[in-house]
């Protein structure tokens, strides 16, 4: 096949992809509206040693793994819920909230994802606040100048995460499109030993055509 033959393939299917393309579109979008916004929320604390000393960095760095699991467990969630006052079990609590190390910037970033956006806020800062109170309570035990503070960088911030209703309606596009060209290889294949023109003849047989036999009228 040729370009050509490619064009008329696209002239004649197009709407097949288009029609998809849109029909997805317009189902991810509505279905994204119906869904319940969820927000979340960021909290950073900076995890600094009391001195410049490479040795008390690095081991630093090693603990922010121990600070995400000491934050990531529902004796955390429970703890919240009660300084809070939230509606919810430690183990849905436990569910929304994730800490994430950070090795680059040494610190433990806390994300909440809530319906609430302020609560979302309310309890990932609860979560820092913790954390720093754990810290507070380890360097008591050491020397001022082996000791790790645990700071809060700022107040925490929250953002829509989903739905996105126009990322969800692109997506659904390319998708509708790509299905719609798998549609049309299927077709075409099923449909390749028709003949409809000379030059579907001559594609088969791999022949020329001399002369043909004029229509009937």
């Amino acid at each position: 096949m040729n370009l050509l033959d490619y064009g008329r393939i696209f002239a004649r299917r197009a709407w097949i992809m288009i029609l998809l393309a849109v029909l997805a579109a317009g189902a991810s979008y509505y279905l994204a509206k119906r869904q319940e916004p969820i927000y979340r929320s960021v909290q950073t604390v900076l995890i600094q040693p009391a001195r410049t000393d490479n040795g008390l960095t690095i081991s630093s760095k090693d603990m922010l793994s121990q600070y995400s699991l000491y934050l990531n467990s529902t004796y955390r969630a429970a703890k919240v819920i009660d300084e809070l006052q939230l509606d919810m079990t430690p183990a849905d609590l436990y569910t929304v909230v994730k800490a994430v190390p950070d090795q680059l910037t040494i610190s433990i970033k806390i994300s909440v994802d809530l319906p609430d956006g302020e609560m979302a806020n309310r309890v990932a800062k609860a979560y820092g606040e913790q954390l720093v109170q754990f810290r507070n309570a380890e360097n008591q035990k050491v020397q001022r100048a082996d000791q790790v503070l645990a700071i809060l960088q700022d107040d925490p911030t929250y953002g829509l995460d989903h739905p996105r209703p126009i990322i969800n309606a692109a997506a659904g596009a390319v998708l509708g499109v790509i299905v719609g060209a798998i549609i049309i290889f299927i077709l075409e294949y099923l449909e390749s030993s028709v003949v409809r023109r000379r030059e579907d003849l001559e594609r088969i047989m791999d022949i020329p055509v001399l002369a043909t036999i004029p229509e009937a009228n």
